[in-house]
């Protein structure tokens, strides 16, 4: 798999291509200090995984990949993690690295590409999107945070924010409800309002137009609700 690295810092790009140098399959074929030069050579040659910093001059990682023609595997290399919600809108970025990266860390990167790598070539790209989102990291307090999917019962839009309520504990985090529809398996979960997205499986018990999730009672529109009807495995 032929890869660059992309990073203003010398010794960042050092030993992101140590990491690269240590796995059989991965061939480092450029190292830049600027974006702008990358893209030269990515027009001209053939990539396959791009490991990319989000802060560097002139231009940074996100106008960098908005630039792209052809868009390759992106890993995100950065010391901010405060973009991690910005990246998820980007289908090219596999994962996102913050620094110091530690190796380990390293190789679960290299495996989601391979990984997504074997469903396209195979014609399953609808398949790496429900399979391989059994995770969400969202930024809280300037840390990324893990959420199983399984683990969420309740999505609420609370004006900028959204609440995920999970089995363990709930999180306020600054998005919109679209952008985490879009991140959701659609087989587990359904917007049955505006305001409102819900697990199916979690489901208590419906009444009129209100669906009972664990103690909260959430309001079911009307023009969704035949499709919420529709999604139950319904005796009769």
């Amino acid at each position: 798999m032929n890869c660059i690295i992309i990073d203003d810092e010398e010794l960042a790009r050092v030993i992101i291509e140590g990491y690269c140098n240590k796995i059989d399959h991965l061939n480092v074929i450029g190292s830049f200090g600027k974006a702008l030069d990358a893209i030269t050579f990515i027009n001209n040659n053939e990539v396959d995984l791009i490991f990319l910093d989000i802060h560097m001059p002139e231009l940074n990682g996100f106008d960098f990949i908005d630039s792209l023609h052809n868009q390759s595997n992106v890993v995100l290399t950065t010391s901010d993690s405060n973009f991690a919600l910005n990246a998820f809108e980007y289908k090219c970025i596999i994962d996102y690295l913050v620094k110091p990266i530690k190796f380990p860390r390293f190789i679960k990167a290299v495996t989601k590409i391979d990984y997504n790598t074997t469903k396209t070539t195979t014609g399953n790209n609808s398949e790496v999107k429900e399979e391989g989102n059994n995770e969400l990291y969202v930024n809280i307090d300037r840390r990324l945070v893990k959420i199983l999917m399984s683990d969420i019962y309740l999505i609420q839009a609370k004006g900028d924010y959204i609440n995920i309520k999970t089995n363990q504990k709930n999180h306020i985090v600054h998005t919109t409800m679209k952008k985490i529809e879009e991140k959701l398996p659609q087989e587990l979960f359904l917007k049955v309002h505006r305001s409102y997205i819900i697990n199916l499986k979690e489901i208590i018990d419906i009444e009129d137009n209100s669906v009972l999730i664990k103690k909260d009672v959430v309001p079911v529109s009307r023009s969704n609700k035949p499709e919420l009807i529709k999604r139950l495995n319904r005796l009769n």
